[in-house]
C-alpha cells in the first residue's frame, strides 16, 4: 500500500504579486523537492535556490530538510535596504518617527505648545 500524501504549501512574494501553491507530496519530501514540484520556479524565473534563502513558517531552513504535514515553505527575496542601516541613518539624522512612518514634527503647528490640538478653532 503506498504511503499517504501530506499537504504542504509553497509561498513566494514580490511587491506586485504574492503566491501560495498548495500541493500534496509524499512523506520524506524535502523543501527543495516541494519547491520544484510546485512549479513556482517556472512561474518566477528570478528565484535562484542557490542564492535565495528558504524557510518554513518564518524560520530559516535548509533545502534538504524534510517537510511535515501542513508545512508552508517560504522562498525569501533579498532585502532592498538593510533595516539596521536604515535605523542607524535615521538616528544619525536625529529624526524621531511616529507609528506609521511620518515625522513627529509634521503634526505640530509652529508655535503650538506640546500636547495641544491646534486643529480646532475657537470662536
Amino acid at each position: 500500500m503506498p504511503a499517504e500524501l501530506i499537504p504542504v504549501e509553497v509561498a513566494y512574494a514580490r511587491p506586485d504579486e504574492q503566491v501560495i501553491i498548495a500541493l500534496d507530496v509524499e512523506p520524506g519530501t524535502t523543501v527543495e523537492e516541494a519547491i520544484k514540484a510546485s512549479g513556482i520556479l517556472a512561474r518566477f524565473p528570478e528565484i535562484d535556490l542557490k542564492s535565495n534563502k528558504v524557510g518554513v513558517f518564518g524560520k530559516l531552513t535548509k533545502l534538504a530538510s524534510e517537510l511535515r504535514p501542513k508545512d508552508r515553505v517560504e522562498i525569501y527575496r533579498a532585502l532592498i535596504a538593510d533595516p539596521k542601516e536604515v535605523r542607524k541613518q535615521r538616528a544619525a539624522a536625529g529624526k524621531r518617527m511616529k507609528k506609521g512612518g511620518g515625522d513627529l514634527d509634521e503634526e505640530k503647528k509652529p508655535g503650538a505648545p506640546a500636547g495641544t490640538d491646534q486643529s480646532a478653532t475657537e470662536d
